[in-house]
């Protein structure tokens, strides 16, 4: 696996981006799919600490079989496209000793949709040497070829400087988009099915679903 290392200086992290970018692989997913996991980040700003989450289901049944919660400080400020450096030092904590117990990684986050064609999920992706899909509530680069149509299923190119980096996709009828991208190890059209599966009754898909309530609830707990 990649040597995990996250500089704390935005210019450091911006120069690892552009030597990790290249690494990121669009190959056949895994043909056996037992167990997928999701993750998510929060933050209590006041105590200075990111609360990170990882929720592992059973695949399809989307069962959930074990959450794992990690309480770190917060060691990078928030700068645009520099997100992987906030919450993947956290996640990663979590998801290392977990790592043989899923097939495939749902990111709330950007992958290959991103500046510099490596966000979250792909950075996560490269960590852990695991397919993972990076399926974010907004968009963070490019623009839509299209128009979306507003049943559940409906998708359009999402293209960045003349490259497809996505695809914005409509997991419920009337609701919101979704923002899906190869984050490592997959193809785009087997991402989007696979975030379609994983949110038969909500918005978001299933895992990170999951995860973010346990964040949610994890942040209520941490002490005054």
């Amino acid at each position: 696996m990649l040597r995990a290392t996250f500089p704390s200086e935005p210019a450091a992290a911006i120069a690892l981006q552009r030597q990790l970018a290249p690494m990121v692989r669009e190959t056949l997913p895994p043909r056996r799919i037992l167990y997928v996991a999701g993750v998510d980040v929060a933050y209590d700003r006041e105590r200075g600490v990111s609360v990170g989450a990882a929720v592992i289901l059973s695949w399809p049944a989307l069962v959930t079989e074990d959450v794992v919660v990690l309480t770190e400080a917060i060691a990078f400020p928030y700068v645009p496209g520099l997100l992987s450096f906030r919450e993947a030092p956290v996640l990663y904590n979590i998801l290392r000793p977990l790592r043989k117990r899923f097939d495939v990684l749902f990111v709330d986050g950007q992958g290959r949709a991103h500046p510099r064609r490596i966000g979250l999920a792909s950075h996560l992706g490269l960590l852990l040497e695991k397919p993972t899909i990076g399926c974010a509530k907004s968009r963070l680069c490019g623009e839509e070829i299209g128009v979306l149509g507003m049943n559940r299923g409906a998708r359009v190119p999402l293209s960045d400087r003349g490259e497809r980096v996505g695809t914005v996709l409509r997991t419920r009828p009337g609701v919101k988009p979704l923002y899906v991208s190869v984050g490592h190890l997959c193809r785009l059209s087997w991402a989007e099915e696979m975030v379609l599966a994983a949110a038969p009754r909500y918005r978001v898909p299933e895992p990170t679903r999951q995860a973010d309530i346990a964040v949610a609830t994890a942040k209520k707990d941490i002490p005054a």
